[in-house]
């Protein structure tokens, strides 16, 4: 069956490049992301394109749309649609190219002026009076954010790790989350959240200038949030160690061009709750990946993302989250994990 759909969906995609005169275009893939979606690139001579295939049972393409109209409208470099035909999940997206953040940061050259520009964005879009023009997003709310941090126990603790979670210690998990979304994240003011802002999905322009530098890849399930979300992806990276003084000077950069927009204080327990439900979420998502789909290359992440967990939960108002991971997870069980992933 699924030899078959995929024969589909490939005779959908050649259909679509031709009917938008791409037929004659040399088709290549592109990296995968952590979704059902697929990248293409078509070139032929100067041209280029970059192809979007998105099934639409499984995934939607019009808040890809609708965002990357938003962002390009605040002046900001999103792949702008040049064809799109979302009732087959099929899209023709400006080419940015490869210099993505994770290629120019492996050549060790410019990652404090990288980080600016990341850093600067986020501020322009924390900065910003928003209006009705983001209220077709979905709330980040506490539900959703409870539903995401419930993938560390279902598919991380329980599958991966083989820790017996009981009802009793599920509900007293989600209990202790939902007190501290209340106390920590709750009524923070909502901004436009990208929600994976991160060095895969970060792009070097070097021929544009100012923000419109700094290209944004992937923002599909953009939110109303917390502007902390963003700011923790970047900074937290699940998929790069960033040295702790120029994770201080970003974030120094940040609160002084948000200077009169936020406490500083609550921004940061915010920070680090946001991070550790994130981090958690991710544990069981690049697990999810390895046992489901047999995609098992996010796994040597897995050490980076305890170190972010521990550190956040070494403050004092997320002692509770703490104590119920090391009162559930054996350290022996975290120490063989991180070894078998490095």
């Amino acid at each position: 069956m699924e030899v078959q759909e995929s024969e589909q969906r490939l005779s959908l995609l050649q259909e679509f490049l031709w009917k938008n005169e791409l037929g004659g275009f040399r088709i290549t893939p592109l990296a995968d992301d952590c979704s059902f979606r697929r990248y293409f690139r078509a070139t032929l001579n100067e041209a280029s394109f970059v192809v979007m295939d998105a099934p639409p049972e499984k995934e939607n393409t019009k808040p890809f749309i609708k965002v990357s109209e938003l962002l390009n409208g605040y002046g900001y470099s999103a792949p702008k649609i040049i064809k799109a035909d979302p009732v087959n999940g099929f899209l023709i997206l400006e080419d940015f190219g490869d210099e993505t953040y994770t290629k120019a940061l492996s050549q060790r050259t410019g990652e404090m002026d990288l980080y600016r520009l990341a850093i600067d964005l986020l501020i322009d879009l924390g900065r910003r009076n928003y209006s009705e023009e983001i209220n077709f997003l979905p709330v980040y709310d506490r539900p959703k954010l409870l539903e995401e941090v419930l993938l560390f126990i279902d598919w991380y603790l329980i599958p991966r790790l083989k820790v017996p979670i009981s009802d009793l210690k599920r509900k007293e998990f989600l209990s202790i989350w939902d007190t501290c979304l209340d106390e920590l994240v709750e009524g923070s003011q909502n901004v436009l959240v990208l929600r994976d802002y991160h060095v895969d999905n970060l792009i070097h322009l070097s021929d544009r200038n100012g923000l419109r530098a700094c290209g944004l890849l992937d923002f599909q399930d953009a939110v109303q949030g917390p502007a902390s979300y963003d700011l923790v992806s970047l900074l937290q990276d699940s998929r790069r160690d960033i040295n702790p003084s120029l994770r201080t000077k970003m974030l120094d950069r940040y609160f002084n061009g948000m200077a009169g927009k936020l406490d500083s204080e609550n921004f940061m327990t915010s920070f680090y709750a946001l991070g550790t439900q994130r981090a958690l979420k991710v544990f069981g998502i690049f697990t999810r990946q390895s046992l489901k789909y047999g995609n098992h290359q996010y796994l040597v992440h897995i050490p980076r993302l305890w170190h972010h967990t521990l550190k956040n939960l070494s403050r004092p108002r997320l002692r509770p989250i703490k104590d119920w991971l090391l009162n559930n997870v054996s350290e022996d069980a975290i120490n063989a994990e991180i070894a078998s992933n490095t």
